[in-house]
């Protein structure tokens, strides 16, 4: 009998101005507590976490401003938005956290939001430090002259 393949993650939301306005530090995997409507919204594909963060609450984590639409076929059973949505995290990795937001001045920002292998929805968040004007510029630079380079290098051979 064949083995069963593994499913590649399906990457359903990715923040992708968070690479560039934030240095990336540590990155962790939350689930994420959702609605039923929520789900099938996601499983669409559609779902914004490009003005999201993370905030702790009452020893809690919560993803905040992450838009995930209203599914269509779910009537009056249908969610909010913009609601507050609960990340599941071991207690260890939520003190973590929240002691580096509070004394190390760090932002907690989702990167991803994704279904895994089994099929739950996930939510790849990262300590974050925020860069200044001249550290993106020099982030600009370095990726203009790789894609320079690169188009030198092809053509020469």
């Amino acid at each position: 009998m064949a083995e069963p393949k593994e499913r590649a993650p399906k990457v359903v939301a990715d923040n992708r101005k968070a690479r560039f306005n934030y240095e990336i530090g540590e990155t962790f995997e939350a689930g994420v507590a959702l609605t039923g409507s929520e789900v099938k919204s996601l499983r669409a594909g559609k779902a914004t976490i490009a003005e999201s963060y993370a905030d702790a609450r009452d020893g809690e984590i919560w993803l905040i401003n992450s838009n995930i639409p209203e599914y269509l076929q779910a009537g009056c059973f249908n969610h909010v938005p913009k609601r507050p949505r609960k990340l599941l995290l071991h207690k260890r990795q939520i003190n973590k956290l929240i002691g580096a937001v509070e004394r190390q001045g760090y932002t907690v920002v989702p990167l991803k939001m994704y279904f895994n292998a089994k099929g739950r929805a996930k939510v790849e968040i990262a300590l974050a430090r925020g860069k200044k004007l001249h550290d993106k510029r020099d982030t600009l630079k370095k990726r203009s002259w790789d894609r320079e380079r690169g188009r030198l290098l092809r053509a020469k051979g």
